[in-house]
């Protein structure tokens, strides 16, 4: 599967080392075309805030494991600050 093929989320852009990092475990990608445009925000979002790049990376990570446990939303993540009422 090609990198163009990977959807972000409804008002997050997929960054491309979250991208790189889907890419590269079928299982984790498969998860991240299962779960909803809205719960792909979500764990956009989680990455996109942290505000050191090891924690960055240690989110990419759990974002992997997150989705090969099956877990559909971030763990312990209260949910996207950008996100409207409306759900967008």
């Amino acid at each position: 599967m090609s990198d163009a093929t990977v959807p972000g989320g409804v008002v997050h852009e997929l960054p491309a080392d979250l991208r790189a990092a889907l890419s590269a475990n079928e299982v984790a990608l498969a998860a991240w075309h299962d779960i909803t445009p809205l719960a792909r925000n979500e764990f956009i979002c989680w990455v996109e805030d942290a505000k050191q790049a090891a924690t960055r990376e240690r989110r990419i990570r759990r974002t992997q494991q997150e989705l090969e446990e099956g877990q559909r939303r971030p763990c312990c993540w209260p949910g996207c600050a950008h996100r409207e009422r409306t759900g967008r």
